[in-house]
Formats: structure tokens, sequence, C-alpha cells
């Protein structure tokens, strides 16, 4: 994962400074997750903010143009991983989430998933069944979702199939509001077989045609999304309630872009679905009442 130069052996990246880094490029990267994580308390705000930094570097990889030898960046990633958690990180990435993984005893497997999914990427652009595009979306997503919990604090292990369940539902979201975008780079994640079934190809997408076909199959993936944020909602209880705040949050504003591209037709083509300033901070005011008060 690519670094600023720090002028000095990347091993002595004290980890203060390792977090300022990753809070950083979490601020000026992620939109829809910055406010819910700041909502945390520092430790925990901290944690996530290196995770981010982490699943964004593997990201990164594999959609980031310009970039030779993908699968070299990706073994060098692992690589990486190794060494932070065996006390030998190498940049701040690396040394911030070394750090959230022994306060938080985040433990190295779902890590490993999160730069497999990112991978896959490179290998695979169409999925056949909807088993094989869950299976994707546990690797980049719900994995995510599992790595979050521990920061969290959860009481119950429930927690974390629940975890995976969020992040189902907020990859399927992802998929339907980066159709266009996905097609153009050669990648079609909704399922083959239901392509088929609704009589849509991947030529429909590339192109950009809104079709009566079309409509029917988005209406299908956004009650399968709808479906799977409300499975999600076993989860909250279960966390710690001080963290509540932030994966509701996050929810709630994944569950408001599914709205939005309802709402728009299911044109998710002509412009990319977004939530309104207005709009996101109903939706987060919901959430601090919900984990507040519920």
């Amino acid at each position: 994962m690519p670094r600023p130069e720090t002028g000095r052996p990347p091993a002595a990246i004290p980890v203060e400074e390792a977090y300022v880094w990753c809070e950083a490029l979490t601020r000026r990267a992620a939109r829809n997750f910055w406010l819910p994580i700041r909502g945390l308390d520092p430790a925990r705000r901290n944690a996530m903010c290196a995770l981010y930094a982490f699943s964004r570097g593997a990201d990164d990889i594999a959609d980031e143009p310009g970039i030779a030898d993908r699968e070299e960046r990706f073994a060098d990633c692992r690589r990486r991983l190794d060494g932070a958690f065996s006390g030998a990180p190498d940049d701040e990435t690396f040394t911030a989430l070394a750090d959230a993984a022994r306060r938080f005893g985040i433990p190295r497997e779902p890590l490993g998933e999160i730069i497999d999914g990112a991978e896959q990427d490179l290998r695979v652009s169409r999925y056949a069944t909807f088993a094989e595009l869950k299976s994707y979306c546990h690797k980049v997503a719900g994995a995510v979702g599992i790595a979050c919990v521990h920061i969290f604090g959860f009481r119950d292990p429930a927690a974390l199939e629940h975890a995976d369940t969020l992040g189902l539902g907020m990859q399927l979201t992802n998929i339907l509001r980066d159709l266009g975008e996905d097609a153009r780079r050669g990648r079609v994640y909704l399922p083959e077989e239901e392509l088929s079934r609704f009589g849509v190809t991947g030529d429909d997408l590339l192109a950009g045609r809104v079709t009566p076909e079309f409509r029917a199959l988005m209406a299908f993936q956004v009650a399968r999304a709808r479906e799977a944020f409300a499975r999600s909602q076993a989860l909250f209880p279960l966390l710690d309630r001080s963290a509540r705040f932030c994966p509701l949050a996050i929810r709630a504003v994944y569950a408001g872009l599914l709205d939005v591209i309802e709402g728009r037709g299911y044109d998710v083509f002509s412009r990319r679905a977004s939530l309104s300033a207005f709009g996101k901070l109903t939706r987060l005011a919901g959430a601090w009442f919900r984990a507040r008060f519920a």
C-alpha cells in the first residue's frame, strides 16, 4: 500500500502518528463512514480509521489505474499483514492496524479475507449464481463487518454472523449504485442466472439501458439488500451500547441509498446515487436516537 515518505525507517513510525495518518485518509476518502466513525470514543475511532485505511489500500491495488504487478502487490500486502501480526509493521497503515488488532482482539482471518476479496476482482469479473456473489460479498464487506464488531465490542458470538449479513446488504447496495461504472471496467457482479431470468444483458448495463426488464431486476435486487438490512437488526442489541451509533448510522445511510435508487426509477447510469446533506443528517439523527434509547 502506498504511503508518504517519512524520512526514517518505517518501523520507527510512532503509533500516534500512524493513527493521525489513517484518520486523515478516512476524513478525505470515506464520505459515508467518517461521521459515524467520528461518533466513537477515541480508541475505537482510531481503530476504525486503521481498518478503513487497510481496506481502502487493498481496494486501490485492484482498482487504481496505472498499477503494475498487481498480483505481487497483493502478495506484498499479505506479507505486510503477517508482519503487523508478528510485531514488525512497516508503514502508517500497518502500524495502526497492528495496534488496533492488539487492543481489540481483531483476528487475522477476516483481514486476510479482505485482501482475498480485493484480489478476486483481478480474476473474476462475472458471477454465475447468487451463492458465488454472496461468497465474494463476505470477503469484501462481511469480513470488514466482523473486524468492526471486535472494535465495537460484542457479548454474543452471534454478532459475527449478523455483521456478515449487514456487510452483505452494504455490498449489494454498492453493486447496484455502481453498475454502470463496473460494467465499463468489464465487471458484472449481478448473477448471470438472474440477469437471464429478467431478460437483461451485460450489454444493457454497459449501454445504460433502463428498460422495464432492468427495472424489474433492480426492484428484486433492492428488495434483497433491504432484507439483509432487516435481518442485520439482530446485531445491534449484541454490541456495546456506547458503540451502536456507528453501525446503525452506516446502515441508515446505505438504506437511504436504496431509497434514492428506487426513487430515481432505478436509473443508476445517468448519475451516481447519493444522499443529500439533509437526507444524510436526518438518517444520522435517527440512528443516534435508536442507539441512545432503543
